[in-house]
């Protein structure tokens, strides 16, 4: 009988040791693995989001006279002269804006409504005069659209709504622009997106310093000045004439003058 003991004894010794290590053989493998790490990209994005809207909203507070130069692929640098007054109206001024580069207009905001004035130039000989476009929150006739206007005015209104289908990521700055820049793409299908896409960049006090989009580049030129309490019309509202169109004007066909002959 103590020799059965002893043999049983030899054979159930290494199972005993084996047991342990085949149990936590079968432990590890019934463990889930280990969940991959937090992607940390959607959290980077919304706060640059964020970081945007503060500055545009911060933009929208900040009333000045400011100066930008505007660079357009084949045409000459131009001064863009934005004025936001403190009561909220605003006013800017672009060179070449209309008929095709030859004329100088004038967009501005009051409690009125909207304008397009149309300066003195080479392709408008008349003195100033605007032309009511419509209400305040009316939108600006394609034709008459210079578009440069608009990242330092209404589209700060999209910048700073979350509902708005943008995508929004930290950028580095055009050349010759200072401030901090994000990224800013569309994320809706529509052919209307809310603004142009593009490079837009602000101080931190809320000054716009640059925005670059396929349309040109704005650089702000010089520290602005101190916001006036309203802006003033280039010229008086007249009612018989139309809003100057962007596109130029159509080269007159010679045979169809007055004066043309037929042999």
């Amino acid at each position: 009988m103590p020799v059965l003991i002893r043999s049983a004894g030899r054979v159930l010794g290494p199972l005993v040791l084996a047991l342990p290590a085949l149990l936590a053989g079968c432990t590890s493998a019934q463990q889930p693995p280990a969940p991959p790490p937090a992607d940390p990209g959607p959290v980077d994005v919304d706060a640059a989001r964020d970081e945007l809207a503060a500055l545009a909203a911060a933009a929208q507070d900040r009333h000045l006279v400011a100066q930008y130069v505007y660079s357009q692929t084949g045409r000459p640098d131009r001064t863009i002269v934005l004025t936001s007054a403190n009561d909220g109206s605003w006013r800017v001024d672009v060179p070449g804006g209309a008929l095709g580069g030859t004329a100088d207009v004038s967009m501005a905001e009051t409690a009125d409504g909207l304008f397009q004035c149309a300066l003195p130039s080479s392709g408008h000989a008349e003195s100033a005069s605007c032309v009511r476009l419509g209400d305040r929150d009316d939108a600006i006739p394609r034709r008459s659209d210079p578009r440069v206007q608009h990242p330092l005015t209404d589209w700060l209104d999209v910048l700073t709504d979350r509902r708005a289908p943008l995508a929004v990521a930290p950028a580095d700055a055009p050349e010759g622009v200072t401030g901090t820049c994000y990224s800013v793409d569309s994320t809706s299908a529509s052919l209307n997106a809310p603004l142009d896409v593009g490079i837009y960049c602000y101080d931190r006090d809320g000054t716009p310093t640059g925005v670059r989009t396929g349309a040109g580049t704005l650089r702000l030129a010089a520290p602005p000045g101190p916001a006036p309490a309203t802006v003033q019309l280039a010229g008086p509202v007249v009612v018989d004439r139309e809003p100057l169109d962007t596109a130029a004007p159509p080269t007159p066909d010679p045979s169809e003058s007055t004066g043309a002959t037929t042999p």
